[in-house]
């Protein structure tokens, strides 16, 4: 082997952690060493060589040190790029599309320095242009070019980002609210530098005070209303993402690692390996998820799911990633790690839902589409028309209202009113155990008027205790419980996890099972120890052409109980019955009142039996109750449901409920089930609990009368600004709006549609 320069810093090809060439753990590949951190990178490499030595080593350091982050619109978010900027349709400043806990805002720290550096030049200008007559410091003549070398800085500098924007807008066809901003801009102050150098190609009519009249404080005034109207908004945008903040900050840094030897190690977070044993000592953060091995303890789970009692762990107990240890000490086993943590999910799910668009924009978008360039219309009419019947000097009036429409007519507020709500309220539901898959979700949810629930996991704990098990022949009770493990060992369902559970703990031996079939939500069939078995309720044994007509007694009496009665038939004759039951979960009564309340028609649909249904569903108050029904069976259900005219929720925690989450209106997957579930559905429920639903309802209802609410300010500041700002009260009031009020009017409503949307951070 080639020996290693001494001391020399390596690369671990699999995890990128610095070694050296002191590390036990190395190899000899392609005639070149290779040293890892751990025996685990170690047989990583070892099983796949080429995955990991592809990869330039430049192209990891550059992962390590800077990696990349996605920049988006948070009006257009199909508006993508891997650098900050301005958005080419809308030229709003662009945002990284998932936040850090760095609030380290490029443009907030631009416009800002823009804005202190200029602002005393305006405030000159604007004091010039007021009292500057009476001040005599200066002949008008002289105050004029002084107002122009005071204005340049402010014009060309601070509002650069502004007329680059606006000419963007015009390159892309995309008119904008900069296409108006830098338009009213730039005639205000291109005017102003003819009257000052070249005064005397203008008529009489256009002097004022010995001079041609000129408004340099026009211009520097609306850039400057402009840049702190838009420091206002990027902070207040800010505040949007501080539910995503706070998630990511739940996670710890570091974990402690327990070596092979025994020995015990601080490492970071990301050096953490499926499988790696870790230490949890009291008042510590959970570093991943992962199973408990030793030790018993209480975990505050609130950050996560918003339970507020802490939940009890003991050996074999799933814990979540950022979840807080109060009590006792724990020994876990990390199973899920990086972008595969509950945690990393929801972080991810909350920002796709924060730059997905509501169906309520597409109005938006349609007006604010048209809308700048019949704004553009607008002030070359009011132009026009002062400049031919107004008083004197016409055509100075017609400018300067022609620039106030220009810049009072800003779209940014229409633009914004959809988004902003929509980022704040998928945040304030993850903070409350409910996420929403996309704005439309949201925007749905409020119009549910019926609600299709699965017992087992969504009524019930999902945590069935095996009961009894029923032999039927000359099978022997605990005979009937082996084989039937056996055959559940393949199975993902809870029921067979509490049978499986329920033999290991009376010492059953289990065989291996061959040629493994799930029935669909009707049970289970597969070879075991060379018998062919079937597992399942009473449509499983019709297709298997069982007869149980003779122990149907003993089942319908263990339903009416609320237990489930599975049968087990051995090389097609019956050979047991078993049953298990499962506890209503304690939050589900007061969840399906606050729904009864709400006028929501609530309709159960389990593959159990019809008796076992029916003795759970009269405990809560169901009416409506539909046994043994197959995946296909829920699936038609939505449909029929959707065909009266129904809006339909599904909530479901399993694989069997997969087709109806997706069919109907807004599935609704339970956070405790599978995958395949909550990859179906519109809203998971964090913690598996039915008030979630109530709480969604309620922030989808808040949240579409905020978006309402901002979406008729911008109209109705809209339709009011742009007649005032042409000088539709003149012959009236005799009152004009001056460019300067209408530029802080057009920050002002950008700000306020924000700082609305962000009310709904205290609405549950």
């Amino acid at each position: 082997m080639t020996a290693a320069v001494a001391g020399l810093e390596l690369t671990d090809p699999v995890c990128g952690m610095r070694v050296t060439e002191s590390s036990p753990h190395h190899i000899e590949h392609g005639g070149k060493p290779i040293y890892f951190c751990s025996a685990k990178c170690m047989g990583a490499f070892n099983s796949d060589p080429d995955k990991f030595i592809q990869k330039d080593k430049s192209e990891i350091a550059i992962e390590q040190t800077a990696p990349g982050t996605i920049y988006t619109c948070p009006m257009h978010p199909e508006i993508q790029q891997d650098h900050p900027g301005s958005c080419p349709k809308c030229g709003m400043a662009l945002e990284p599309l998932m936040p850090s806990l760095e609030d380290d805002n490029p443009e907030l720290k631009d416009f800002t320095r823009r804005f202190w550096w200029t602002l005393p030049f305006t405030v000159i200008v604007t004091v010039l242009a007021m009292f500057g007559h009476q001040l005599a410091w200066f002949s008008m003549a002289t105050q004029t070019w002084v107002e122009l070398v005071l204005s340049l800085p402010v014009v060309l500098w601070a509002g650069q980002p502004f007329f680059v924007r606006g000419w963007q807008s015009v390159i892309n066809r995309s008119p904008n609210m900069w296409t108006l901003i830098g338009l009213g801009t730039a005639a205000a102050f291109v005017y102003s530098v003819m009257a000052t150098v070249t005064p005397g190609l203008f008529p009489e009519t256009f002097m004022s005070m010995g001079r041609v009249a000129v408004y340099f404080e026009a211009a520097v005034v609306i850039i400057s209303l402009t840049l702190f109207g838009q420091i206002l908004e990027l902070r207040a945008r800010s505040q949007t993402s501080a539910a995503i903040k706070s998630l990511l900050g739940l996670a710890p840094k570091t974990a402690r690692r327990i070596n092979p030897d025994g020995t015990e190690e601080d490492i970071p977070l990301g050096h953490v390996h499926e499988g790696d044993r870790l230490r949890v000592r009291p008042g510590e953060k959970v570093p991943v998820d992962g199973v408990v091995e030793d030790g018993a303890s209480s975990l505050d789970e609130s950050m996560l799911t918003g339970e507020s009692l802490p939940v009890s762990k003991r050996p074999g107990d799933k814990v979540i990633g950022a979840t807080m240890n109060t009590s006792g000490a724990l020994v876990i086993r990390a199973e899920k790690v990086g972008s595969a943590t509950v945690l990393s999910q929801i972080v991810q799910l909350v920002a796709q839902a924060q730059r997905s668009r509501a169906p309520m924009q597409r109005m938006a978008d349609i007006v604010a589409g048209y809308f700048v360039m019949a704004v553009v219309a607008i002030a070359i009419f009011t132009l026009v028309l002062w400049g031919l019947f107004g008083p004197q000097p016409s055509w100075v009036y017609g400018l300067i209202n022609a620039v106030a429409v220009l810049i009072i007519a800003c779209p940014c507020a229409l633009g914004l009113a959809t988004p902003m709500s929509i980022m704040v309220a998928t945040g304030r539901g993850a903070t409350q155990g409910v996420l929403f898959r996309d704005a439309a979700a949201i925007e749905n949810f409020r119009k549910v008027d019926t609600l299709i629930v699965d017992k087992t996991g969504t009524l019930t704990e999902g945590r069935p205790a095996f009961e009894q098990a029923i032999p039927v022949g000359d099978m022997e009770a605990d005979e009937v419980l082996r084989l039937a493990a056996s055959l559940d060992q393949g199975s993902e369902h809870p029921l067979a996890d509490a049978i499986v559970n329920a033999a290991r703990e009376r010492g059953l031996s289990l065989s291996a099972v061959n040629d493994f079939e799930s029935g669909s939500g009707i049970g289970v069939r597969g070879r075991v120890d060379g018998k062919r078995l079937a597992l399942g309720n009473t449509a499983l044994m019709d297709q298997e052409d069982i007869d149980v007509t003779l122990r149907a007694s003993t089942a319908e009496s263990l339903r009416k109980t609320g237990a489930s009665v599975m049968f087990l038939a051995v090389d097609g004759h019956l050979s047991g019955l078993l049953a298990v039951s499962d506890p209503i979960k304690k939050s589900t009564p007061e969840a399906l009142q606050e729904l009864k309340a709400a006028g929501i028609r609530v309709i159960m649909a389990t593959g159990d039996g019809v008796s076992t249904a029916k003795a759970v569903a009269q405990r809560l108050g169901i009416d409506e109750v539909h046994g043994e029904v197959k995946p296909a069976d829920k699936l038609e259900l939505v449909s029929k449901l959707q065909s009266e005219g129904r809006i339909v929720a599904m909530a479901g925690d399993g694989i069997n409920d997969a087709p109806a989450l997706a069919k109907a209106n807004v599935g609704i997957a339970m956070g405790t089930g599978t995958d395949v579930a909550m990859n179906s559905a519109q809203v998971t429920l964090v913690k598996g609990d039915l008030r979630g639903i109530s709480i969604a309802r309620h922030l989808s209802d808040k949240t579409i009368a905020n978006m309402k609410q901002n979406l008729g300010f911008a109209f109705i500041y809209n339709a009011l600004g742009v007649p005032l700002a042409a000088g539709v009260l003149y012959p009236f009031t005799g009152l004009l709006l001056s460019p300067m009020f209408a530029a802080l009017a057009m920050s002002l409503s950008s700000v306020s549609v924000v700082f609305n949307a962000l009310r709904l951070r205290k609405s549950v």
